[in-house]
C-alpha cells in the first residue's frame, strides 16, 4: 500500500531593500490583499503573515519592511529590527530583488541573511524587461553572489511564475503538520489589518503631497452583530499636514476612509462603519516612547 505524500509546513521571510515589490508578491502568493502597496518606499513598517494552504504543503509568508540603509531615523531603527527579527525564526527565506539590478543595498542585506537556511532569489519585474536575453546572463551573475537555493524569475503584479515559486518554496519547509487551519490566510488581526488599509490610501490617494511621517492608530474596534465599527485616528508631524489630510472642505479625508472602509469591507467579508480622525504629533518619528505607544516597538 502506497505511504501518503508527506506534508510540509514552515515560516518563509520575504526581504529585500524597499520598494522591490514583495508586498505584491505575499498578496500574489496568497490570492488575497493582506499587505499595503504603493509606490512609495517603506509603506510597509511591521511584519504581516500570509498563509498559503496546497495539499502538499503550508506557507506562512512574513512581509516584512525594506531594509533601509540611508535613514537612521528610530521608526527606520525599528524596521530594520523587524526585518532582522523575522529572519531569526523562519525556516526558509525569499530575497527579493529586481530584475537587471543588484545594489550595493541589496548586497548588505546578504550579510544578514542566517546561516544554514535556504535562500531562494527572486527576481521580480520582469515584465519590465525590454530585452529577456539580458535575464539569463543576469542570474548566471547572481548564482555567484551566494549560495542560493534557487533562483526564480516572477512578475508579482502579473502573477508570472508565482505558482512555480510556491512550488519551489514548499521543497524546502520541513516536515511538519499544518500550523494554522486549511481557511486560514493570515495570523494578522483585523484591527492590525484595518489600521494598515487606512495607511495604504494615504499614500495611494496623496503621494508626494503627504511627507513620510505620517501613521495610523485604530482607536476603537468592536463588533455589533455583523458590523465591525472602527474608529481610528491618523498621525502627522505638523498642522499643514494635517491640511494635506483632510483637505477642502474634509473631501480628502473622506475619499482616504471610503476607499478603506470598502477594501476592510472586502477583506473581513461584512459591513463597516469607519470613523477617521486625524491628529499632530510633533516628531513621533523620533519620539520613542511614543513609537511604542504607536505599535513599533521599544
Amino acid at each position: 500500500m502506497a505511504q501518503p505524500a508527506a506534508f510540509h509546513a514552515g515560516y518563509v521571510a520575504i526581504v529585500g531593500r524597499p520598494n522591490v515589490g514583495k508586498s505584491t508578491l505575499l498578496n500574489q502568493l496568497v490570492g488575497q490583499k493582506l499587505s499595503i502597496t504603493s509606490r512609495k518606499p517603506q509603506t510597509t513598517r511591521q511584519r504581516i503573515t500570509g498563509i498559503l494552504t496546497r495539499d502538499d504543503a503550508q506557507l506562512l509568508f512574513v512581509d516584512t519592511p525594506g531594509f533601509q540603509t540611508r535613514h537612521g531615523s528610530a521608526l527606520n531603527r525599528h524596521m530594520n529590527r523587524v526585518v532582522t527579527q523575522a529572519l531569526a525564526g523562519v525556516d526558509v527565506v525569499l530575497l527579493v530583488i529586481e530584475a537587471l539590478r543588484f545594489s550595493a543595498e541589496d548586497n548588505a542585506l546578504l550579510a544578514l541573511l542566517p546561516a544554514g537556511r535556504p535562500v531562494l532569489l527572486v527576481i521580480n519585474k520582469i515584465d519590465r524587461l525590454a530585452d529577456r536575453r539580458l535575464l539569463l546572463p543576469f542570474i548566471a551573475k547572481m548564482s555567484g553572489q551566494y549560495a542560493f537555493a534557487e533562483i526564480v524569475p516572477v512578475s508579482a503584479t502579473r502573477g508570472q511564475a508565482v505558482a512555480e515559486l510556491a512550488r519551489a518554496i514548499a521543497r524546502y519547509l520541513p516536515e511538519r503538520p499544518a500550523l494554522h487551519g486549511k481557511d486560514e490566510i493570515t495570523e494578522s488581526s483585523e484591527r492590525f489589518l484595518a489600521g494598515e488599509l487606512i495607511r495604504e490610501k494615504l499614500f495611494r490617494l496623496l503621494g508626494d503631497e503627504l511627507p513620510y511621517v505620517s501613521a495610523v492608530v485604530i482607536d476603537r474596534f468592536v463588533m455589533e452583530g455583523a458590523l465591525r465599527r472602527i474608529h481610528a485616528s491618523i498621525i502627522v508631524d505638523k498642522e499643514s499636514h494635517k491640511g494635506i489630510v483632510v483637505g477642502a472642505k474634509g473631501g480628502q479625508l473622506k475619499a482616504i476612509a471610503t476607499k478603506a472602509r470598502i477594501d476592510m469591507e472586502k477583506l473581513f467579508g461584512g459591513k463597516v462603519h469607519l470613523e477617521v480622525w486625524v491628529k499632530v504629533k510633533k516628531g513621533w518619528t523620533e519620539n520613542q516612547r511614543l513609537l511604542t505607544q504607536l505599535g513599533y516597538g521599544s
